[in-house]
């Protein structure tokens, strides 16, 4: 296994600079060489290698095309943190160069950035990793062994959202060179599935013997955004009457070839309180996120009515079903969104150190991503069913190429082999 990998940075707007700061460089100390930043704006390329070099000691290469980054002889890896419409044909490039890929969350533009993915790294044999945090979260991760050892049943149904206020961060897009203000002015779609969908994947066994066969969308109006323009910025701000495309709040129900029911909701330009709304129902009980309470059969029925005493009680259950990744290491964790962060890039530098299997391998990015696509076509037409392609070809069925090791996500591992500190 190698001490260190040489990594290359591609885009630096806030969540590049983020997590280079608060996760990448940290990690120079014992995991990786920065040896290449780039951004499309050449203040940010500029901006990135000088902090690098004044926080490692090394300067790195920079450029504005990322080509000059994925050509480069001595990375083993490419990190993309870029806008959205840039993560496909930034990661394909790299896996055509024998790169290791992992990028930041968000869907896609069409079913052919998937298989683009998908086809670039069978061919190459080059892992692609969406790295998707929340799938590493406390709770996502404790509920998933929990269902795993069978405490909830069978899992009939799961809900989640992606539910922030981002009506200030897009309508700010002019002015930070923001790519979501692009995309809610000219699409209406779920355009960020993956911080609901990834966790709930994992917890169904999506590509390992489960699959997304369908799904249906609809979206509200849009009116969030044109009020909080003119509240916010005034009836003469370049943006209070635009027309944006984008739907209030998209709902989108995805059916399971084992017979569950997944629903997704985003609600992001509208006044609200942050929540991923995750929640796991099964014949022996539940999990929600909103109110951080476990109901299980035989044991909570008493309080059905008065639910209220019980909210916050899944904190009671941590010390017997904690994910072993959390119960190790839960005070040496550390980064951003509560440690998750660390956690997903950990498990990234982990598997390009030892040459293996990422745990968020290419079919589930792609079969993630792909829902942004496809509820834009179901939105189009009328909320017409779309069905989600198999990226697997048929290997859904019984696979045997999973990721195994302390940040697998597939089963419950306790093969304590990689050392986290």
């Amino acid at each position: 296994m190698k001490v260190k990998i040489n990594v290359g940075l591609v885009g630096f707007g806030n969540r590049g600079w983020s997590l280079m700061s608060n996760v990448i460089v940290p990690m120079t100390e014992k995991d990786v060489n920065i040896k290449g930043v780039c951004d499309l704006y050449e203040d940010r390329a500029r901006n990135a290698a000088e902090y690098v070099k004044n926080n490692t000691g090394c300067e790195p290469f920079w450029t504005t095309d990322y080509h000059d980054i994925t050509s480069m002889d001595d990375l083993d890896a490419v990190i993309i943190m870029s806008a959205w419409e840039s993560h496909v044909p930034v990661a394909v490039s790299a896996m055509k160069s024998g790169k290791y890929v992992g990028f930041e969350v968000g869907g896609v533009y069409s079913l052919d950035d998937c298989w683009k993915l998908v086809h670039a790294s069978e061919d190459t044999g080059m892992p692609c990793m969406l790295l998707e945090n929340c799938c590493y979260g406390r709770r996502e991760m404790m509920v998933m062994n929990m269902v795993k050892q069978g405490i909830l049943g069978d899992i009939m149904g799961c809900q989640g959202g992606y539910c922030h206020d981002l009506r200030e961060e897009i309508s700010g897009g002019l002015e930070n060179r923001h790519y979501r203000l692009r995309n809610y002015l000219n699409r209406n779609c779920e355009n960020y599935p993956t911080h609901e969908l990834g966790p709930l994947a994992k917890v169904l066994s999506i590509n390992n013997g489960n699959r997304m066969l369908s799904l249906t969308s609809a979206a509200s109006r849009s009116m969030g955004l044109h009020e909080y323009n003119i509240t916010a910025k005034g009836k003469d701000s370049p943006l209070a009457n635009a027309a944006f495309a984008q739907g209030d709040i998209v709902t989108t129900t995805i059916k399971c070839a084992k017979g569950q029911t997944i629903t997704l909701t985003l609600d992001t330009t509208l006044p609200r309180a942050y929540s991923r709304c995750f929640t796991v129902h099964g014949t022996k009980g539940m999990y929600a996120e909103d109110t951080d309470s476990i109901f299980l059969d035989g044991v909570h029925n008493e309080f059905d009515y008065n639910w209220k005493k019980q909210w916050g009680n899944a904190s009671q259950y941590e010390e017997q079903y904690d994910h072993p990744l959390w119960k190790e290491f839960s005070k040496q964790i550390r980064g951003g969104h509560d440690g998750m962060d660390w956690l997903v890039f950990r498990a990234f530098i982990e598997s390009v150190k030892s040459g293996q299997q990422t745990p968020i391998d290419v079919y589930d990015t792609a079969a993630w991503m792909c829902i942004s696509a496809l509820s834009e076509e179901s939105i189009a037409c009328g909320s017409a069913p779309v069905a989600i392609p198999d990226f697997t070809n048929g290997r859904w069925l019984e696979r045997n190429d999973i990721t195994k090791g302390k940040y697998c996500l597939n089963e419950v591992c306790e093969d304590h082999t990689v050392s986290l500190y």
